[in-house]
């Protein structure tokens, strides 16, 4: 079992940077492949960024180049760093993982956080 809290959300400007946390709780955490998806509204959600705790990363298109994953184990913290932040990057981003030997970046996840809103105006 993985507990997931988001932190970081809130209104920016187009073109400006956001930092959003996800601190993890429970067991044996480096068993789990961590994740931020976004959901915006009246759209299907939506992987944007995904790690492992050791490192080695993967970015969706649409977030390549402007947004960084990180982890820091000691803090048992997931960190995505958003720069250039674009008015259609608005959503509710979620915090996820997933046991870390379920295949594949994008799908599989089955813990979640409550997700934070960030809300890019133009």
């Amino acid at each position: 079992q993985v507990q997931l809290v988001e932190s970081g959300g809130g209104l920016v400007q187009a073109g400006g940077s956001r930092r959003l946390s996800c601190v993890a709780s429970g067991r044996d955490l480096s068993n789990y492949y961590m994740a931020w998806f976004r959901q915006a509204p009246g759209k299907e959600r939506e992987h944007v960024a995904s790690i492992f705790w050791s490192g080695g990363s993967h970015y969706s298109d649409s977030v390549k180049g402007r947004f960084t994953i990180s982890s820091d184990v000691a803090q048992r913290t997931i960190v995505l760093q958003m720069n250039s932040l674009k008015p259609e990057d608005t959503a509710v981003y979620y915090c996820a993982a997933k046991n870390i030997r379920t295949p594949g970046a994008t799908s599989g996840y089955n813990y979640w956080g409550q997700g934070t809103q960030v809300t890019v105006s133009s």
